[in-house]
C-alpha cells in the first residue's frame, strides 16, 4: 500500500485532507495525518478506513524520520522554519515533498541534492503562491504562442470574506488565514516596475499608496503592493517587461486604517511591551501617545489625542474603526511581555475570527498587456470564489486542492521532473489546473477596451 504523509492538520489542511481521503479510498492509498494536536488530525481524518491520525511533536528527529521513511510522499503544511528541516529528511530517505509556502534561498539551495536523490520538492503550491503562478505562466504562455509580447503584468489576490458576512464590521475583514501574517503584512519595502521604472514603497507608505481594481460581480476593491514583486521577472520569464506589480486586495477604507495601527508603532515585532499582561489596551495606547505632543488641551480625551496624532478626523472613519476594535477600553492585556504585534494579533482574534455562519471570499485578478502587431491589448482574468462555512472555507480549499492534485499525480507516477521548483513549468499546472476548473476553480476572462 502507497502512503502519504501530512504534516500538519490546521486550517489549511481541512480541503487537502478530505480531498486525499477521497483519493486514498480510490487507489488503495494510506494517508497519516501528523501533527503537535493530535486530537485535531483525529478530528480531521474523521474514523476514514484509509486515514491514520498521529500526535507528534516534529522535533522529535526519530519519530518524524521514521513516519517519513514508511512514505512515498511528504507535505508539510508545517511552520515555514520548520520546512528545511523536513526536506532534509526527505532527500535522505528520497521521498517526494510538496508545501504551500514560499521558497527560501536556503531551500533553492538544495536543488542539486534533491536531484541526486531523484526526487521532487515543489514549493509556492497553494494558493497565493501557487493557484497565482500556475494561472498567470498558462496565460503567459498562451499569449506567446500566439505570438504576443507581453508588456505588462499586475497579478492581485486577495482573502475576505463574503458581503453577507460583513455585519457591523466596519473593516469588513475576518481572518481567513495566518492571523500573524495579516499582522505583520507589508513589512519592508514593497519593490515593483512601472513603465520601465523601478519603484520603491517603504513600509510607512505602503497602505497609504494603494490603488483601485475593479472585479466583476464584487465591484470596487483596493489593493497595496506586496513586497518584492520583481522576484518574479525570472520565475515567470518576463525580464525585460516594463510593467511587473504583485498586490494583495482589501475591501475600500481597510488601508488607510490599518496605517494608523502602522503608524502608532502597534505592528512591530521586534521588543517586548514590559509587564504587558498589568496593563489595558487604553494605557498601551496612552503608552504610544505620553510625551508626543505637549499643546494638548486639559479636556481633550485620549480619542482626540489619538486622532491629533494620527492626524484623523476624530469622528471619521478610521477612528470608528480602531473605536469598534476595543483598543480605548479598560480591558486588561492578557499577554505576559508580549511584542505590540502580539498585542495587536490578540485583539483581533476576538473581532476577527469567523462566527459559525461566516463565509469567507477569495478574489484573484491577473491583468495581462501585450502587443499583437504594434497592437496593445488587455486582458483581465478574474476568479472569484466564496467558501461554505468556517471549515470548508474557499481559503482553505484554494490552498488545499492543488495540492491535493499535485499529490496525486506524483503517486500515480505521472510528474518524472526531478530538482526544486515552484509551479510555472507545463508539467505541473497543465494537469493541475485542468482538475481544478473540472472542480469549479476557474477564472473568468474580459478583454478591455
Amino acid at each position: 500500500m502507497k502512503r502519504i504523509l501530512v504534516f500538519g492538520a490546521g486550517r489549511s489542511a481541512t480541503v487537502l485532507i478530505r480531498y486525499l481521503l477521497e483519493e486514498s479510498r480510490k487507489h488503495n492509498w494510506l494517508l497519516t495525518v501528523a501533527d503537535a494536536d493530535g486530537l485535531l488530525a483525529a478530528q480531521k481524518v474523521n474514523g476514514h478506513p484509509n486515514g491514520k491520525a498521529i500526535g507528534l511533536d516534529i522535533k522529535k528527529y526519530q519519530k518524524r524520520q521514521a513516519l517519513i521513511r514508511q512514505s512515498d510522499v511528504v507535505v508539510s503544511l508545517l511552520p515555514v522554519a520548520m520546512h528545511y528541516t523536513v526536506v532534509k529528511d526527505c532527500i535522505r530517505y528520497r521521498k517526494h515533498v510538496v508545501t504551500a509556502s514560499y521558497l527560501s534561498n536556503e531551500m533553492y539551495g538544495l536543488n542539486e541534492k534533491v536531484r541526486e536523490a531523484a526526487i521532487i520538492m515543489v514549493g509556492e503550491m497553494g494558493l497565493d503562491p501557487g493557484i497565482d503562478h500556475m494561472s498567470a505562466m498558462e496565460k503567459i504562455h498562451q499569449l506567446r504562442s500566439q505570438g504576443s509580447e507581453m508588456v505588462g503584468f499586475r497579478s492581485f489576490t486577495g482573502g475576505l470574506i463574503a458581503p453577507e458576512s460583513v455585519g457591523d464590521n466596519p473593516w469588513k475583514y475576518k481572518f481567513t488565514w495566518n492571523p500573524r501574517n495579516v499582522v505583520l503584512a507589508g513589512q519592508g519595502t514593497a519593490q515593483y516596475l512601472r513603465e520601465g521604472k523601478f519603484k520603491y514603497i517603504p513600509y510607512n507608505r505602503v497602505f497609504l499608496q494603494t490603488e483601485t481594481i475593479v472585479v466583476p460581480g464584487i465591484g470596487e476593491l483596493e489593493a497595496y503592493a506586496n513586497r518584492d514583486s520583481l522576484l518574479y521577472k525570472t520565475v515567470y520569464g518576463l525580464d525585460g517587461i516594463p510593467t511587473l506589480i504583485r498586490g494583495t486586495l482589501r475591501y475600500p477604507g481597510y488601508c488607510e486604517a490599518w496605517n494608523a495601527f502602522v503608524k502608532l508603532g502597534w505592528t512591530d515585532d521586534s521588543y517586548p511591551i514590559i509587564e504587558s499582561e498589568k496593563m489595558t489596551y487604553r494605557q498601551l495606547v496612552e503608552s504610544y501617545l505620553h510625551g508626543v505632543y505637549h499643546s494638548y488641551p486639559e479636556s481633550y480625551s485620549l480619542q482626540q489625542r489619538l486622532a491629533e496624532f494620527l492626524e484623523l478626523d476624530p469622528e471619521g472613519d478610521v477612528m470608528q474603526k480602531l473605536e469598534w476594535l476595543g483598543i480605548f477600553e479598560p480591558k486588561p492585556i492578557r499577554l505576559k511581555n508580549a511584542t505590540p504585534a502580539r498585542i495587536l494579533e490578540d485583539l483581533l482574534m476576538e473581532k476577527w475570527t469567523l462566527s459559525p455562519e461566516d463565509k469567507d471570499l477569495v478574489v484573484m485578478q491577473h491583468q495581462f498587456e501585450y502587443k499583437v502587431k504594434d497592437k496593445t491589448e488587455r486582458l483581465h482574468a478574474s476568479l472569484v470564489m466564496q467558501g461554505q462555512d468556517t471549515l470548508s472555507t474557499a481559503m482553505a480549499k484554494l490552498v488545499g486542492l492543488p495540492i491535493g492534485i499535485f499529490v496525486k499525480l506524483i503517486m500515480q507516477g505521472k510528474v518524472i521532473t526531478t530538482g526544486v521548483h515552484v509551479p510555472v513549468i507545463p508539467e505541473i499546472y497543465e494537469p493541475v489546473l485542468d482538475e481544478l476548473k473540472d472542480l469549479g476553480v476557474m477564472f473568468k476572462e474580459e478583454l478591455m477596451t
